[in-house]
């Protein structure tokens, strides 16, 4: 390898060209071989050859890219844009692969965050620091210019906005991700470069996805989560909706379950979590 390039991941699997000068292949079939990639390339090497690709040539994450049944039928694969195309990558340690491979376009970079901006609903006066960011199993990490430590987990995303904004007199993307920190809700705000944040956004958004739910709610779960939103006690809900506690109680345990609260000690004093303060949020929005 080049100086200053070291190894990420050595893996075998499957690929295919699904794009090329933007029209689709339907007729792409997958080649399996050895899939290398370093924090400077992506090789992926077959009978027919080796094509590396420089990560610095790779322009972002593409979602479901199924030109036909054979990819459709593969459940994990990186749908890769390139200048002139869309590479797909399905290796056979996926979840491995995709944190290096994030890693890979993201752990080098510079980024500009502002934490907390947010903290319990109220906007802080936090400035703009200069930030780095580590990719790992099931959080993005952040580290700050004065020390300030920030773990963003996948699982505890409750809302992504992006927009552009004007940072140090330069419009920049910014990615504001709502998230907790110990048991406070807040939003941490980050920009880098736009094919950083598009980068980013993708991993960021599947997080997301952990934490929405497709729970069906009852009127007494809505109920329940507005006020624990609200600050009621979780022991004081049954009396402050005229509820019985064992019905209540059934209910922490299927919300423990689907994610949706966290539970604090064994007699259920339970809190929201992103996933919950988010259906919170929309249920308060609908009335």
């Amino acid at each position: 390898m080049k100086r200053g390039e070291h190894k990420l991941s050595d893996t075998h699997g499957r690929f295919l060209r699904a794009e090329r000068n933007g029209r689709e292949l339907q007729d792409a079939t997958w080649t399996s071989g050895r899939i290398l990639l370093s924090n400077r390339r992506l090789i992926l090497a077959g009978s027919s050859g080796k094509r590396t690709f420089p990560l610095s040539a790779i322009e972002g994450i593409e979602g479901r890219y199924d030109v036909n049944q054979d990819v459709a039928s593969v459940s994990n694969y990186l749908a890769l844009r390139i200048p002139n195309g869309v590479v797909l990558v399905a290796p056979k340690e996926y979840e491995e692969f995709e944190q290096d491979f994030y890693g890979a376009v993201l752990n080098e970079g510079t980024f500009l965050a502002r934490h907390p901006a947010v903290e319990g609903g109220v906007v802080q006066h936090t400035e703009w620091e200069r930030s780095r960011l580590k990719i790992e199993e099931e959080a993005v990490s952040m580290a700050t210019v004065s020390g300030t430590f920030v773990e963003i987990r996948l699982d505890d995303i409750g809302d992504i906005t992006t927009g552009r904004r004007t940072i140090i007199d330069e419009d920049r993307l910014v990615l504001e991700v709502e998230h907790s920190d110990e048991d406070t809700s807040v939003q941490t705000y980050i920009s880098g470069s736009d094919r950083q944040m598009s980068f980013l956004e993708s991993l960021l958004r599947k997080g997301e996805e952990q934490s929405e739910t497709s729970l069906e709610l009852s009127k007494t779960d809505k109920q329940v989560l507005t006020a624990l939103y609200s600050g009621v006690s979780p022991f004081d809900i049954p009396s402050f909706l005229d509820l019985d506690v064992e019905e209540v109680e059934e209910l922490y345990v299927r919300l423990i379950d689907h994610n949706v609260l966290d539970e604090v000690r064994i007699r259920h004093e339970v809190k929201l979590n992103a996933r919950g303060r988010s259906i919170a949020s929309d249920v308060i929005s609908e009335q």
